[in-house]
């Protein structure tokens, strides 16, 4: 019978990236709530000092880490002063990107006039934003000989959406960085270090609220269109991600390596029929 304790991440100290997210609020109480030991990095001081208030407040432990995902230098300076203070890193939560509203293209704009510089920026947040935080706290765990990372793919990767081109781009990259690196993992590390994904359907953020929410409050004929792709037939909550993060950190997943996990409440499984 299996134990409810191979769930359990007490003892641990996991990172997450882009802590100051809407969802990152419920990832890392989530992960705190777990037992781990909670390294909050972001760029938004007030927000990460929240988040870290809220999982003292339940009784963990956080450290509030001000830092760019994309320079790879503030990484490194981040994962010293992780060790500095508690000796070890044992997962990683690649939960920093989102979409950029100059990456997409409108219905109404020529298909070929799209911004290329701010589709690079996309996909550099997005894929280079969970690459160097991988490589960077990665080569930790590798030395120890143990740990998890969990990146953040979408639904997007699956079936491409329309207008969020760089996203897109980004997320099916983001895929296929997961697979090829749990191999290198698996056969370098023997199994003590892996690395899965997550891909969440629609859930309500700041990043894509205007595309969602009307200014009356009302759900966009887009938003409408998701809800009706959906079999839940509704958005997700950020608690409802939480489930699958704590099993890919944790021990009750010791033996999934290069997986995408779909949280999208059956968009993925849905044909419309």
């Amino acid at each position: 019978m299996p134990s409810l304790r191979q769930f359990s991440l007490e003892n641990k100290v996991v990172v997450i990236t882009g802590a100051t997210g809407v969802l990152g609020a419920a990832l890392s109480l989530a992960v705190a709530e777990a037992g781990a030991k909670v390294a909050i990095l972001g760029r938004n001081a007030e927000r990460a000092e929240a988040r870290a208030a809220a999982i003292r407040a339940a009784g963990g432990e956080a450290l509030v880490i001000l830092a760019d995902v994309l320079d790879q230098a503030q990484m490194e300076a981040a994962r010293d002063t992780i060790l500095a203070a508690w000796g070890t890193i044992d997962g990683l939560v690649n939960a920093a990107g989102g979409n950029m509203p100059r990456a997409t293209v409108g219905p109404d704009q020529d298909l070929f006039d799209v911004g290329i510089e701010d589709t690079r920026r996309a996909v550099d947040l997005n894929l280079f934003g969970t690459v160097i935080p991988t490589t960077v706290f990665g080569r930790v765990m590798a030395a120890q000989g143990r740990g998890s990372i969990v990146n953040i793919s979408s639904i997007t990767a699956q079936r491409p959406l329309t207008r969020v081109m760089g996203y897109t781009l980004a997320k099916k990259a983001i895929e296929a960085y997961t697979q090829w690196m749990a191999v290198e993992l698996g056969l370098r590390y023997g199994g003590g270090l892996r690395i899965n994904a997550m891909a969440p359907g629609v859930f309500l953020t700041e990043q894509n609220h205007d595309l969602l929410i009307a200014a009356d409050g009302t759900h966009t004929d887009r938003a409408r269109k998701f809800i009706a792709h959906t079999p839940f037939q509704r958005f997700g909550e950020p608690e409802e991600l939480t489930g699958t993060l704590i099993y890919l950190l944790s021990n009750a997943s010791r033996f999934v390596n290069g997986e995408t996990v779909m949280v999208d409440g059956g968009f993925n499984a849905y044909s419309g029929v």
